[in-house]
């Protein structure tokens, strides 16, 4: 089978991934402030063809590299993103973030004021979820996540390249979602010729909360796939 990648969300890490069985994968940090230089960088560091995993920032990167290099993507599945372009007050959202990064505030600090859009009730009512997910904040660091909340800023209108893609695409969504909906996935899904949507019971962070229903949902697409 094809190496599998892992990208990561933002303010988040490879330990998104941790209990999912997914071991022996290629986990890249998101630390280019601009969304066509790290693909750039990627596609220079990954190996000529591979089986491509995304959430959040991570798919939205995914869906960019796809477009940009799809020979090189055996196969796609992107989770809890979106694949429009950036609205006025995601903007101020994240030019909010970098102003209290200059002012002092960390990225724990502001992954603490978010918290009940990245997890669903039940997860936020897991002391061990709840400090996984700060902790990833701690371990990006704030010079990552400036990096990250610019390279959100260059986003653009991702849906007119999903048309293209030869690859199988898998597209999972969270029914609890609050920042990334279903129906933003259902959207892809009815964009990319060979997609398969998923949605299961859980927010933002699907693969913190559902690491074993992530895993076997991975595993069962690539083996189906042959990818």
């Amino acid at each position: 089978m094809h190496p599998l990648v892992l990208l990561p969300g933002m303010n988040c890490t490879a330990d998104l991934w941790t209990g999912a069985d997914l071991d022996g994968a290629i986990t890249p940090a998101l630390d280019v402030p601009d969304i066509g230089a790290q693909v750039d960088r990627l596609l220079d560091d990954l190996p000529p063809r591979f089986v491509l995993v995304g959430l959040s920032l991570g798919a939205i990167v995914g869906m960019a590299l796809a477009h940009r290099a799809p020979a090189r993507v055996a196969g796609l599945c992107v989770m809890s993103t979106n694949a429009k372009a950036p609205t006025g007050a995601q903007r101020s959202a994240w030019q909010d973030w970098l102003d209290r990064l200059d002012a002092g505030e960390s990225p724990r600090a502001l992954q603490h004021g978010i918290l009940p859009a990245l997890l669903s009730p039940d997860a936020a009512a897991r002391p061990e979820l709840v400090e996984r997910t700060l902790r990833m904040g701690d371990d990006t660091g704030a010079a990552v996540l400036r990096a990250q909340l610019r390279m959100q800023a260059t986003r653009s209108d991702l849906r007119p390249g999903l048309r293209g893609l030869p690859m199988p695409v898998l597209v999972v969504s969270g029914q609890q979602d609050a920042i990334c909906p279903p129906l933003f996935h259902a959207e892809i899904a009815g964009a990319a010729p060979h997609a398969r949507a998923v949605s299961i019971d859980g927010g933002h962070l699907l693969a913190l909360e559902r690491p074993a229903e992530i895993g076997s949902l991975v595993r069962n697409w690539r083996r189906q796939s042959r990818i």
